[in-house]
């Protein structure tokens, strides 16, 4: 097989990848954590084992989305904080684009984030812990990684920035999942409050000489 039939193919798996996992979000939204490789099977207008073959199992089509809607959420917080406002602004905008993320598709949170709730009796449901703690580890990795360009934390600055990468993605997370399922205030309350919680030493330090400032 030649380079340009191999690239030809690949293009098309990747392609169909797309359409499936499309189809795929469209149950989701629909359904929830009750999504089941049947309804997306139809959804997709095949049968269910070639959506086995192309994602293996649930736990296979889960990563897939899970890294769709991880990639499109760190896209979307990193434009919340290269936008020219304040740094106080910047954060507040920062832990809102999160929370509009969760409150605009609540059912895709669940499922991701709480997949035994659409079990039915019977029904084998995978370890959610081993499937999203690599989500939010990866996010807190990622955010780690920007605090660490754009502060000055001094010379212990890159674990430090680690340390305060995952503890601000741990709080979102907590705090909006809790938000999410009991609504005991606006998102605009919750942003403010959780700004005021990190606000007292991400005020204090200084920006990192030539950075893109935070």
């Amino acid at each position: 097989m030649d380079t340009t039939q191999r690239t030809d193919q690949e293009r098309s798996a990747d392609r169909r990848r797309r359409e499936l996992l499309e189809a795929a979000d469209r149950v989701v939204l629909r359904d929830g954590p009750g999504a089941s490789m049947n309804a997306i099977a139809a959804e997709a207008g095949i049968t269910k084992p070639i959506l086995y073959r192309h994602f293996g199992d649930k736990g296979g089509l889960y990563a897939a989305l899970a890294q769709r809607h991880t990639d499109a959420l760190l896209d979307s917080l990193r434009a919340a904080l290269d936008a020219p406002a304040e740094r106080r602004e910047r954060v507040e905008q920062t832990l809102d684009t999160y929370l509009a993320a969760i409150e605009l598709r609540p059912q895709v949170y669940r499922f991701l984030m709480h997949p035994a709730e659409g079990a039915t009796q019977g029904e084998q449901v995978f370890d959610i812990g081993r499937h999203s703690a690599p989500l939010l580890r990866r996010m807190g990795e990622e955010l780690g990684k920007v605090i660490e360009e754009r502060l000055d934390l001094g010379p212990d600055g890159a674990r430090l920035s680690l340390i305060w990468g995952h503890g601000i993605v741990g709080m979102m997370h907590a705090a909006g999942d809790w938000w999410l399922g009991e609504r005991p205030c606006s998102r605009a309350e919750l942003v403010r409050s959780l700004a005021d919680l990190l606000w007292g030493r991400l005020a204090a330090a200084g920006d990192r000489v030539g950075g893109p400032g935070f």
